[in-house]
């Protein structure tokens, strides 16, 4: 009877602490309201393809059971399922264990982060809170709270279409950059050859030497030959005499004139004789003080620098010629080096070379595409818009000129252009092996890393582009609006960008909607995502027939923004909206 007794009261007291603990857990769970939270954003959007949260919540003074441990867990709820972030875990304070402590007396405050990857659904969703609380052996699932509603997915709007760059040019301009203009093809090409007639000190007669000289039997060649070829364009002879710059003023400017009359008698005569007819230009200069630097910065003569400070200090020419005639040992050897050499008449004859015609280009590319040189055959790929018939000329190209790096970097170019992703990265890989560190295959090999949203790899690829083009810029603005650096993305993507969808988007996203709106209506022609964006900044301006007449162009150019706008948090304002409603029927 005793032992029956003892066991029913400790069956009692374990009953009676079962219920106290589970009307404990109950009072928590009634009382949940009473617990604030605060989420950051107000409304969840996407960054860097994911959708981050950052929660505060304050929990109010006796509360939280001293005995009590609550596991709370973000879920984004969609019509397809349940997202679920990272839960987060409070204990009261006779709880042992190594959770955030929530004071009973006091309450406490708590901090959250959570990310989930982006999927289309969560567009349409609620952030809700699952709480499970346990204490000793009871445990307790309180009513789910919403915190926030839906996800603004306006940063995925980003076209990302990186831009690859084609290669003509093979070398580097002066300032280390990959100047477009090296080794482009130029159908006119000016050419010149010059030649000099040198006169003796004081003189205006043309010696016999100098008129049976090599150099101006060369000249009278080449004159001949551009006359008569059909493919050069003689433009005319140029005369200009010269005194050298030593003695009067007045009297080398005599000299010079007269020297101008000899020598133009002498390429009249010569143009005769070969029955050349083009026309002949005269000029005389008294003092030769261009050419004088000139030959001065080429020579080896001592004090050839202070030489060279005095004509950049002075501009009087008897001043510059007495500083110098003070440098007494420098001017021997200037005397006997340097001035011989600018008592003379320059003659230049200007030619244009005239290459061929762009239909004899594009016939030989295909039909014998050995016959024309680099910059021919890089050429005559730009001179048609089919990507298959600019697939044979760079494949012709890269089988006549196989160590050039821009053969295979622009086949890679147009198999990147038609989606043959693997095929491009091939391509760049040759030229990349063949130029390393190329700006303009980096670009390329950076392309391929943002298409498959490998960012890290793809800004360090743009990255060593530098000098590449302003396609570099475009890219790497893509890159930033998926990482939701917006402001940095708009830097990149400035007035110039060919992507005027990404400019506007950024600045967008960087809460900019009047430059969004200038940068739209600036635009040379209207695509769907153009049409859509304009219908999202007149909704953030709360023009309903704005938004309608843009949305409307955009659904007529691509039928899948209309599904679009139905989820859009964008236009979440204009739900009852009877035009906005009927366009999305």
């Amino acid at each position: 009877m005793r032992n029956f007794k003892f066991s029913y009261l400790v069956l009692f007291i374990f009953s009676t602490a079962v219920i106290m603990s589970c009307a404990s857990l109950k009072k928590m769970k009634k009382n949940a309201g009473k617990v604030g939270y605060s989420v950051v954003p107000e409304v969840l959007e996407v960054r860097n393809n994911n959708v981050d949260v950052a929660l505060q919540g304050r929990i109010p003074a006796k509360y939280f059971l001293k005995k009590a441990t609550i596991v709370a867990t973000p879920v984004l709820k969609t019509a397809t399922g349940e997202k679920v972030y990272e839960s987060y875990t409070l204990q009261g304070e006779s709880v042992k264990a190594n959770n955030k402590v929530i004071s009973y007396s006091t309450g406490g405050s708590v901090s959250y982060k959570g990310s989930v990857p982006f999927t289309s659904d969560m567009r349409k969703s609620d952030l809700i809170l699952k709480i499970h609380a346990t204490k000793g052996k009871r445990s307790l699932d309180f009513d789910p709270i919403k915190i926030a509603t839906g996800v603004n997915a306006t940063s995925t709007l980003v076209d990302n279409s990186p831009l690859s760059i084609l290669g003509f040019q093979k070398r580097k301009n002066t300032t280390g950059i990959y100047d477009p203009t090296i080794d482009k093809y130029q159908r006119v090409v000016p050419d010149k050859f010059v030649a000099d007639l040198i006169y003796l000190i004081n003189s205006s007669e043309v010696r016999g030497k100098e008129l049976s000289k090599k150099e101006l039997k060369e000249l009278s060649a080449y004159v001949a030959d551009a006359y008569k070829a059909d493919r050069k364009e003689l433009k005319g002879v140029e005369v200009s005499a010269y005194a050298s710059p030593d003695g009067k003023l007045d009297f080398n400017t005599g000299l010079s004139q007269k020297r101008q009359g000899t020598s133009s008698k002498v390429i009249q005569k010569n143009l005769a004789k070969s029955k050349v007819k083009t026309a002949v230009s005269t000029k005389y200069t008294p003092e030769d003080w261009d050419g004088f630097k000139e030959l001065m910065s080429k020579s080896s003569i001592q004090d050839k620098e202070l030489i060279l400070r005095v004509l950049s200090m002075y501009a009087d020419p008897e001043v510059r010629e007495r500083e110098i005639k003070n440098l007494a040992s420098s001017f021997t050897a200037v005397a006997s080096d340097i001035l011989p050499k600018l008592r003379r008449a320059k003659i230049t004859a200007s030619v244009d070379l005239i290459g061929r015609t762009d239909a004899e280009i594009s016939a030989l590319a295909l039909s014998d595409p050995a016959k024309l040189n680099q910059a021919e055959l890089l050429y005559a790929a730009t001179l048609t818009t089919n990507p298959q018939v600019q697939k044979t000329i760079f494949t012709s190209f890269i089988r006549i000129y196989a160590d050039d790096w821009r053969g295979y970097n622009n086949l890679g170019s147009v198999e990147f252009g038609l989606g043959n992703f693997g095929a491009a990265y091939a391509q760049f890989e040759k030229a990349d092996k063949l130029d390393p560190k190329n700006p303009i295959v980096q670009n390329n090999l950076g392309c391929i890393e943002l298409n498959k949203v490998n960012l890290a790899k793809a800004e360090e690829l743009f990255g060593g582009a530098t000098g590449a083009g302003n396609e570099v810029h475009d890219n790497l603005g893509i890159v930033k609006i998926i990482q939701g650096q917006y402001e940095t993305a708009v830097k990149y993507l400035s007035d110039d960008s060919q992507n005027v969808a990404n400019h506007a988007l950024a600045q967008l996203l960087n809460n900019d909607n009047n430059g969004a709106s200038r940068t739209l209506s600036a635009a040379k022609s209207e695509t769907a995502r153009i049409a859509y964006l304009k219908a999202v900044v007149a909704a953030r301006a709360a023009k309903s027939s704005t938004v309608v007449e843009n949305l409307g162009n955009a659904i007529k150019k691509d039928a899948a923004y209309k599904e679009l706008a139905k989820t859009d948090l964008e236009f979440a304002k204009f739900a009852d909206d009877q035009n906005f409603k009927a366009l999305l029927k």
